[in-house]
């Protein structure tokens, strides 16, 4: 099947772990805003795309200690809770809808990507994503990934 990513929206770090380590029973990720998609990590693929929207170099992205840094998991690693920069949030909160198909065709071409991979598709994960930030910042939220094999 192929792991899941769900980008989602959490106030803090606690409350971002209790989206993943649930004592309720409900799915992962229930109650918080968040979608679901398959093939694009967190820390990997969503790289150039934070590249294009941010302007920061790849070096220092990787460098700030919000990227991809594990707030929490289930198990022995079965579901992984990873945080997303805030200048990553920030700058997509602040994305225009046309910048964002320009960010997925620079995206597509970063070779990050398969060669059958669809770049519209691309530009809706990131519509999807934009959204999700913009409901954040509004929130004084942050944003998180969580990672299902």
């Amino acid at each position: 099947m192929g792991a899941l990513f769900g980008y989602y929206a959490a106030a803090d770090d606690e409350d971002a772990v209790r989206a993943v380590v649930r004592e309720d029973g409900l799915p992962i990720g229930s109650g918080y805003d968040s979608f679901v998609v398959k093939g694009v990590d967190p820390v990997v693929e969503l790289l150039p795309a934070e590249v294009l929207i941010t302007g920061r170099d790849a070096d220092v992205i990787e460098a700030d200690p919000r990227h991809g840094h594990l707030v929490g998991m289930v198990g022995s690693g079965d579901v992984v809770c990873l945080s997303l920069t805030d200048s990553f949030c920030d700058a997509l909160a602040h994305l225009g809808r046309k910048q964002l198909g320009e960010v997925a065709r620079g995206w597509f071409a970063s070779g990050v990507f398969n060669a059958q991979s669809d770049p519209s598709g691309l530009t809706g994960f990131l519509e999807d994503l934009a959204a999700l930030a913009g409901s954040a910042a509004a929130r004084g939220h942050r944003m998180y990934c969580w990672i299902s094999m």
